[in-house]
């Protein structure tokens, strides 16, 4: 709670001058030029931990968005609201009495934990991501601290634990999902403008805290936390306690993981703090989007692109024809260039309220499966391999066997694949994946070959493996 100190006007903004109030706080240069930061990063440069490596390696995940939202499906009295199926509530207008009630109607007597973990094992997924609780605030766990989840509805049990038990024994590594935006609980703000809203949003902090320690002890397979509405001024706000929460879960999980969008620093800045480092484990604010294909500079950090398979639809809608509905090759493709820029790829899924995957996504899931299971070796455990991109696709490099693949998306007429080395390298063999056809060569400059494919129709993405040795020139 604030004392009577902190109750105090700040007499240039009219708001509570509460100790962590960034607007008061004004920078300070260091000797090396950067701001000086109580609450930036907990460590610089990547994680060389087993989790974090872990992490890296699995490079294929799927992001679940289940909630409330996902009974109504973007329909409201009969009328179709094309954004977000999770924001049906402001585009519809509805009231918080009426969206609240639809915790009466969440049954999803079809869901089956084990039905969905083999499906997303087929489809090569490595680890998964289950929101708990989205923006609406109800949860998907028994919580103690709130009657607003699954154990107040018709379903009761706790379908948590089969989900992470059913995903832990397929050998798919699991991470939580967690709003901390919740517009059902009575003490968020989205501003703190007077005391009251001050008092409040401490409650506010106790409770998220308390959520949070509490979804580590119940479900301990977890491997990592993933933070969400954390925009508001708000929580930009309480820098200080955004670092102390990392601090707090990571002491009560060792080797947890946590993605950029927790933190806020000293003076309100999200995911990179005010000198431009990264907080947090790996940086998410690719949300639908990917980095320039050629940019070299996001390989610095970890990273992660979180991808929905219509345009904009993370929870379940009932009409997908209202977007573009992304196919399996251009879904692969943004797969293959997270992997050859050291990024992770997040594909997400929206079951309905009965806890049933459409058959668009099944169909999905079945036919990037199908690619993994000849292609893997060229996401998995893949990295940047340090090479020029190309326009017929991408380059990744394995961290173990140091193999170096080209996926291929885009096959030239002349079916020529320009390869361009470093000088003190070549190639001295060439394979298409799957098939084992050995590839004709052709060098045409010091450093840059040709791999020639045989003339035919290219249907779908395909991989060749590379293999290099030492120029004997530069010996």
């Amino acid at each position: 709670m604030v004392n009577a100190e902190q109750k105090q006007l700040d007499p240039q903004y009219g708001e509570p001058a509460q100790y962590e109030q960034t607007k008061k706080k004004k920078p300070q240069k260091l000797a090396n030029g950067k701001i000086k930061l109580d609450y930036g990063p907990l460590y610089h440069g990547k994680r060389q931990d087993p989790a974090m490596k872990k992490w890296r390696e699995n490079r294929f995940g799927q992001f679940i968005h289940w909630g409330l939202y996902s009974i109504p499906g973007g329909v409201w009295e009969g009328k179709t609201y094309g954004y977000a199926a999770e924001f049906l509530k402001a585009s519809a207008g509805i009231s918080t009495e009426r969206w609240n009630g639809l915790k009466d109607e969440f049954n999803p007597t079809e869901f089956n934990g084990k039905e969905w973990a083999s499906m997303a094992k087929a489809m090569g997924a490595k680890y998964v991501c289950l929101t708990t609780k989205h923006h609406e605030g109800f949860c998907l766990w028994p919580s103690k601290y709130t009657e607003f989840d699954i154990e107040n509805t018709p379903y009761q049990k706790d379908l948590m634990k089969e989900f992470v038990d059913a995903y832990s024994e397929a050998g798919i590594d699991v991470y939580l999902y967690y709003s901390v935006l919740d517009w059902y609980h009575p003490d968020w703000r989205t501003k703190l403008k007077t005391m009251d809203d001050v008092e409040a949003f401490e409650r506010f902090k106790t409770f998220t805290q308390n959520q949070l320690v509490e979804l580590l002890e119940r479900y301990p397979q977890v491997k990592g936390l993933w933070f969400d509405g954390t925009w508001d001024q708000c929580w930009k706000d309480n820098g200080k306690f955004s670092y102390e929460l990392e601090v707090l879960l990571k002491e009560k999980r060792p080797g947890l993981i946590v993605n950029s969008r927790l933190r806020a620093d000293d003076f309100g800045k999200r995911h990179r703090d005010s000198n431009g480092d990264l907080m947090g484990d790996f940086e998410s604010g690719y949300e639908r989007r990917l980095p320039d294909p050629r940019d070299t500079s996001v390989t610095k950090n970890d990273w992660e692109c979180c991808m929905t398979i219509p345009e904009n639809q993370w929870g379940y809608h009932k009409d997908w024809t209202l977007t573009h509905q992304k196919n399996t090759n251009e879904l692969l493709e943004m797969l293959a260039q997270c992997s050859s820029q050291g990024g992770n790829f997040l594909l997400n899924f929206g079951p309905n309220g009965k806890g049933v995957f459409r058959a668009e996504e099944k169909r999905i899931a079945r036919e990037i499966g199908e690619w993994m299971k000849t292609n893997s070796a060229a996401i998995y455990g893949s990295d940047y391999a340090g090479l020029k991109k190309q326009d017929w696709g991408y380059f990744t490099k394995n961290t173990k066997s140091g193999e170096v693949y080209m996926i291929v998306f885009n096959v030239p007429i002349s079916y020529q694949l320009r390869v361009e080395l470093p000088k003190h390298q070549t190639i001295s063999k060439a394979n298409m994946v799957g098939i084992g056809q050995e590839l004709q060569l052709e060098k045409f400059d010091s450093n840059e070959t040709f791999v020639l494919l045989p003339p035919k129709s290219y249907t779908s993405p395909f991989v060749i493996r590379l293999e290099l040795k030492a120029n004997k020139k530069s010996q």
